[in-house]
């Protein structure tokens, strides 16, 4: 009879029905970590479907060696698996170091999946070295009055992490863009103003400033 390994035990733990139970092995997975634990975790972050639990896998990929995660979670970005792909870019997120940046790529800031193209703009916003800033404002203005309400409050964001580097690239779409787009850098430009609000209260000012509708300001 072959005997079980710890990381076996835990891939058994994690394929519980019960989300409860699959979120103790990850935390207990993060409180003792293990190098043959990293594939394990990484896997279950391909198929998790609970929120809860891939948050407690990326807690738990964060107490382990940072290169030997990253270097999986590379692999995980080339995916088509678009929750593979998010799930990695957030866990990268959380764990830091030199090896974020350069692992976005303008594929992933333009990703045709929302959920990837929101991680991939938070990711990136905070962990842009200052003298590229600017160009990856000019990257991300391209996708201004993208999506639904979420997915611009996710761009609009990003541009208020930026802050003044990323203005001239907000300014050009308030001058140049289309309809859409001037109303989301409208938005965009009222957050950047003043961090302390809320997206929603920002998009309350920009509607109330160009005299618009809401309907207007979000489609």
């Amino acid at each position: 009879m072959t005997d079980t390994t710890a990381a076996d035990r835990l891939e058994a733990a994690l394929a519980s029905l019960d989300p409860s139970a699959r979120v103790q092995a990850a935390m207990t997975a993060g409180t003792h970590p293990r190098s043959e634990y990293i594939p394990v975790l990484v896997a279950q972050c391909r198929i998790e479907p609970q929120f809860l639990v891939r948050e407690m896998l990326t807690w738990a990929l964060t107490r382990h060696d940072a290169d030997e995660v990253i270097d999986r979670l590379l692999v995980e970005l080339g995916s088509r698996g678009a929750q593979i792909r998010a799930q990695a870019l957030h866990t990268m997120s959380k764990i830091g170091g030199p090896r974020v940046w350069p692992a976005i790529t303008s594929d992933l800031l333009k990703d045709a999946d929302d959920a990837v193209a929101r991680v991939a703009w938070r990711t990136a916003a905070r962990h842009v070295p200052a003298a590229e800033a600017s160009a990856l404002a000019t990257t991300l203005a391209t996708q201004f009055a993208r999506g639904e309400d979420d997915t611009r409050r996710s761009l609009s964001e990003a541009f208020a992490t930026l802050g003044e580097p990323a203005r001239p690239q907000v300014d050009w779409a308030l001058a140049t863009g289309g309809p859409y787009t001037r109303a989301h850098a409208a938005v965009t430009a009222r957050l950047m103003d003043d961090p302390e609000q809320t997206y929603d209260e920002a998009l309350a000012a920009a509607s109330a400033g160009v005299k618009a509708t809401r309907p207007a300001v979000l489609d």
